[in-house]
């Protein structure tokens, strides 16, 4: 149930980025629900992948080339997924982030733990 919780949650927030920014565009709500899944797909599956490959990068950066890997994540869930559209690369890279802030606001006020 959790888990059909957070993909709900994460689609909202993808339906919050193109109001935010202009160049993220999101068409219907099951465009939102679709990206969402694939998205965490993706992160779920390619991107400890890339992590692992662009680790020296990572590392001279500062941890800095983590927002251009979410941002390339972002885009290409884009690229695939009718409904959802982002106009660049770096368009990708902000609504990467915003959908990131905005999921774990919604995250935390949504989804409380009973751990004490």
């Amino acid at each position: 149930m959790r888990l059909v919780l957070t993909w709900l949650i994460n689609a909202i927030a993808l339906l919050a980025v193109p109001y935010l920014m202009h160049s993220v565009d999101v068409t219907s709500i099951g465009a939102a629900l679709v990206a969402a899944l694939v998205l965490g797909l993706v992160n779920t599956l390619i991107r400890p992948v890339l992590l692992l490959l662009t680790l020296p990068v990572t590392v001279v950066s500062l941890g800095l080339f983590i927002f251009i890997i979410n941002g390339f994540m972002f885009w290409l869930v884009a690229q695939w997924v009718d409904g959802f559209h982002v106009d660049s690369f770096a368009s990708a890279v902000g609504g990467a982030l915003l959908y990131s802030v905005i999921s774990w606001a919604l995250s935390t006020l949504l989804l409380k733990t009973s751990d004490g």
